[in-house]
């Protein structure tokens, strides 16, 4: 193949992946025929998928320039297929395959750069690590967080409803409920699935509920716009990113603190987003991204606001886990900050537009 210099290493990797996928397969079931045995007939597609998106977690990395973010990958990739009956030896022999076939197939001049970072994951993997349960007794509401996670687990969404109402009528505040109770409990949940205790299909139950829960609370706080014009936000993942319920609630958070907002949600295309920007006359854009290799996205979307005239100069914030892992993230996409959680959003979005500025 040509060397392909018009891309950056990490751009052609992304576009190669799923041809370099299929031969890392091939590799790695001559190396271990006993796979046929272990894992039937569906095992090498699911291999490849494996495969695809290690490369895919890979390519990310590297266009990046955060080894960070394929180094947390291998963490939760180790930890996942080992409910799977996948060992720690199966996946070295699948990382080593992948850099057999980069040096043999993928060529660009910066090829050595993504082979280091590779080498960083096959090192990564024999890290002990422990995963530690994101709800315990001592932590804020960590019992109430800890009934709740149950209801839900349970598939008993009226009682999951009756237990947060009646902790508000207690006089607990919703945004604790929601950092301490919803966040906690959508982190535990993720845990759960990545170590094989609940399936997809509860994963997808327990989110669902949730969502609708928060719905139900809107008349407890959800009042009408004071005088003046507030600030405005915008807010929506990017891409094809599904996972939204983080930014639901930071919209929530927004609006408990007076901004009218404007919350988009999943799978918007990218020009909807930016005619949304102008229509509404945001002050700020909110993007969330969970998967990490859709941070390009990220990149790519704050380039085309920065490209259009009408909302060169809007403030974006970015969140979600890649710039959790790594905390200098935002800077390569272009952002005008970051924020862990939505109680510091609301931080750093007076920081951006003191309300001062609205005269």
């Amino acid at each position: 193949m040509a060397l392909q210099e018009k891309e950056t290493a990490g751009q052609q990797l992304i576009i190669e992946a799923d041809r370099l996928a299929e031969q890392v397969t091939h590799m790695q079931y001559l190396k271990q025929p006993d796979l046929y045995q272990r894992f039937g007939a569906k095992g090498r597609e699911r291999t490849k998928q494996d495969s695809l998106y290690s490369l895919s977690y890979l390519a990310e990395s590297v266009l990046m320039k955060s080894p960070a973010l394929f180094m947390n990958y291998i963490s939760w990739l180790k930890l996942l297929l080992s409910g799977y009956r996948v060992t720690e030896e199966d996946l070295i022999v699948n990382l080593v395959a992948i850099k057999r076939v980069l040096l043999d197939h993928f060529e660009h001049n910066d090829k050595s750069s993504v082979v280091d970072y590779l080498d960083m994951g096959i090192d990564h993997v024999r890290t002990v690590e422990l995963q530690q349960t994101y709800i315990t007794e001592d932590s804020v509401l960590g019992a109430e967080a800890r009934e709740y996670l149950e209801y839900l687990l349970q598939a008993d969404r009226k009682q999951a409803y009756t237990l947060i109402v009646t902790l508000l009528d207690q006089g607990i505040a919703i945004k604790d409920i929601y950092i301490h109770i919803f966040q906690k409990s959508q982190y535990e949940i993720g845990r759960l699935w990545q170590i094989s205790r609940i399936n997809v299909a509860q994963e997808h139950y327990c989110t669902a509920a949730t969502q609708s829960i928060i719905s139900r609370l809107y008349p407890y706080w959800l009042q009408a716009s004071s005088s003046g014009r507030p600030r405005r936000l915008v807010s929506a993942c990017v891409g094809t990113e599904q996972h939204e319920i983080g930014i639901r609630m930071l919209t929530d958070f927004f609006e408990m603190d007076g901004w009218d907002t404007y919350y988009l949600g999943a799978n918007v295309p990218d020009h909807s987003l930016i005619q949304s920007i102008t229509d509404y006359e945001a002050d700020i854009v909110a993007i969330s991204v969970t998967m990490t290799f859709h941070v390009h996205l990220v990149h790519e979307l704050i380039e085309k606001i920065r490209a259009s005239e009408k909302t060169a100069q809007i403030k974006i914030i970015v969140g979600g886990l890649p710039f959790n892992i790594d905390r200098s993230l935002w800077k390569l996409v272009g952002a005008d900050g970051y924020a862990p959680d939505a109680n510091e959003a609301i931080q750093l979005a007076d920081t951006l537009v003191p309300v001062a500025e609205l005269g």
